[in-house]
């Protein structure tokens, strides 16, 4: 068994508030069976529009006790609780997206036929049980894109969730059981990581989808790779923000502090390193310092004190490495005070490096050519946005950017409609938008000739 405890540990004040046992071999198996049992009967005995029903009515249990679930995942990774509101409103709202558009998303695709008469067409069917490996900093959020359309479409999830989200995990068991889903449906399991690796590798199971780390990504796609398994990764990013002109720097700057301030630094998609034309350098490292250094007073701690450790020990080595540094007090516990670091040349490991939590990495550029050409040396390839009030010049550069996103003048852009997903070692496949209900389908063509 893997060293792994599933557990709700107060960020703030690091008490452990409540102990999970992790799965038996005999409940990992019972959810395999579960799954399996309700994935060949559900798409059979049920519609597009009454599985829809289904998915409408969990956004509504959503909206229902989005106090009690944004309690829970304030209590579980430390996320204030406005933002822990915005974040069910939000997965309230990609169920209903799904709910509204399932039928249509899911439509028989006709094929005009070339030769030979007759007809064709696409039919969109569920595969199977699908295995969801979720991460820690949007407990709902992160379920609620990959389950969403994944269950209009017909498809069975069996969901390890992150060991530190056992209990909103378990909230989310309750809505999806309540909801009216059949047995089988959607199970949660608080498996090891050795048992999820035999899950992904059980025949059973027809695909995998994980949101995390490179790391994990990494380990997921093998197994899934020896057994032929699809799978859809959302891994990590280190996302350009970059400044060619403006005519209001005060709301560039306070759009950046967002991008970089977004769940304290804790989201793979959050800006972090900002990218500014020499003209404009010295006004918007100004700006921005003054403005990340004002929120360290109300600043949330991050998940758990390891990850402000592991985040401080990466700003001692950059400093170590000859960057600058601009702070105002010291970690203490799992808080970690914003941050800038400037004079980050390609030799620090920070240069390439995800810095998770409110640090921000500001470099100076002679124009677009080098901007985009910095934005592009890094590893991954999550989101990133470009700041100009020239639109041939925002074109060019989005078109240029090796990127899955690319939002233009403005950040915390994102919705239920806007595929999600990136390219290089931030991993691949989209979830959201109508992209998001394709990928784990069969897309099975009818011929017909006469």
């Amino acid at each position: 068994m893997a060293d792994i405890q599933y557990a709700v540990t107060d960020p703030a004040t690091g008490e452990v508030l409540q102990t999970y046992p992790t799965a038996e071999p005999a409940e990992v198996e019972a959810a395999l069976d579960a799954t399996s049992r309700a994935a060949r009967t559900w798409p059979q005995e049920s519609t597009v529009a009454e599985r829809a029903a289904l998915v409408r009515r969990v956004a509504e249990l959503h909206t229902e006790r989005r106090e009690m679930l944004a309690r829970i995942i304030q209590r579980e990774m430390g996320k204030p609780l406005e933002d822990s509101l915005g974040e069910v409103d939000f997965s309230a709202a990609i169920y209903e997206y799904y709910a509204d558009n399932a039928e249509k998303f899911l439509a028989d695709q006709p094929i005009d036929v070339l030769e030979g008469g007759g007809s064709a067409v696409i039919r969109r069917s569920p595969i199977g049980v699908l295995f969801g490996i979720m991460p820690w900093n949007y407990p709902y959020y992160q379920v609620a894109r990959f389950a969403g359309p994944n269950l209009a479409a017909g498809n069975t999830i069996l969901l390890k969730h992150a060991p530190q989200c056992p209990e909103s995990a378990e909230a989310l068991q309750l809505i999806f059981t309540e909801a009216g889903l059949p047995a089988g449906a959607y199970v949660n399991i608080r498996a090891t990581n050795e048992q999820a690796a035999d899950i992904i590798a059980d025949p059973r199971v027809a695909a995998v989808s994980l949101t995390g780390s490179e790391r994990a990504g990494a380990a997921v796609a093998e197994v899934a790779g020896r057994n032929l398994k699809k799978c859809v990764l959302e891994l990590g990013g280190s996302d350009p923000f970059i400044v060619l002109s403006t005519d209001d720097m005060d709301a560039t700057v306070e759009a950046a502090a967002g991008a970089r301030l977004e769940n304290t630094g804790q989201a793979c998609n959050a800006a972090k390193r900002f990218i500014v034309a020499s003209d404009l350098y010295d006004d918007f490292l100004s700006g921005l310092t003054a403005r990340l250094l004002s929120a360290g007073e109300g600043i949330a701690p991050l998940s758990s004190e390891q990850a402000a450790i592991n985040l401080e020990k990466q700003i001692t080595q950059a400093v170590e490495a000859g960057a600058d540094l601009t702070i105002e007090g010291q970690r203490d516990g799992a808080y970690y005070p914003p941050a800038v670091l400037t004079n980050v040349t390609e030799d620090n490991p920070a240069f390439r490096q995800e810095l998770f939590g409110p640090v921000a990495t500001v470099f100076k550029v002679d124009g677009e050519a080098e901007a985009v050409e910095l934005a592009n040396d890094t590893p991954f390839g999550l989101g990133s946005y470009v700041f100009t009030t020239d639109p041939e010049q925002a074109a060019r550069v989005a078109d240029r950017i090796q990127a899955g996103m690319v939002f233009v003048n403005g950040s915390l852009a994102e919705g239920v409609e806007l595929p999600f997903g990136g390219v290089k070692r931030s991993g691949f496949g989209r979830e959201l938008g109508p992209l998001g209900i394709e990928e784990f389908l069969n897309k099975k063509l009818i011929r017909t000739i006469r």
